[in-house]
């Protein structure tokens, strides 16, 4: 099971879409990555996957992690983009670097399949076992750690020990700068 957080996308009034999106040419962030969820829902404009991808991609170059695995995920599923498992896996990276747990992981999930990048099951667990103590809901949550199990399930007791110390690395270095989602 996939998982991207979004941005919560209202329905707008044609003059507060108009103002957003003067905002967001101004080059903020905020109203850019929030144009891309009011496009990818529909709210108070036509849905258009276009236009979303285009203004979270706008956010995801100033940096924005929650943006960037949106972005991840309209590559991976080819919303509004050309269908692309490389640029796809490129997105969630940047994101899953910085901590965001749907990132995680959709990117230990990639690396499960081997789609977009070689299957690499240590890889797999390391993002997934990062997934599954991150904030994600609870289904989502539960899928990150079977997951995680099963791509255990192909490591050596010697490359799983390798994963759990570089995802327990990870954490001491991270913990201070997680995100607040």
């Amino acid at each position: 099971m996939l998982f991207v957080a979004t941005f919560t996308a209202t329905a707008q009034t044609a003059q507060d879409v108009a103002a957003l999106k003067a905002k967001a040419e101004r080059g903020d962030a905020n109203a850019q990555c929030s144009l891309g969820a009011i496009y990818e829902a529909g709210a108070g404009v036509p849905k258009d996957y276009a236009q979303a991808a285009t203004w979270f991609r706008k956010c995801a170059d100033q940096g924005s992690g929650v943006a960037q695995a949106v972005l991840g995920y309209l590559y991976e599923k080819g919303l509004g983009v050309t269908q692309n498992d490389s640029q796809a896996m490129q997105w969630y990276r940047k994101a899953a670097e910085q901590g965001d747990a749907p990132a995680q992981l959709n990117l230990g999930a990639l690396y499960a399949r081997g789609t977009g990048l070689p299957q690499d099951y240590a890889e797999a667990y390391f993002w997934l076992d990062l997934a599954a103590v991150g904030k994600l809901d609870a289904a989502n949550t539960e899928s990150a750690a079977q997951n995680r199990d099963r791509a255990a399930s192909y490591l050596t007791p010697a490359d799983l020990s390798r994963a759990q110390e570089r995802a327990r690395k990870w954490f001491d270095d991270h913990a201070a700068k997680m995100p607040t989602q």
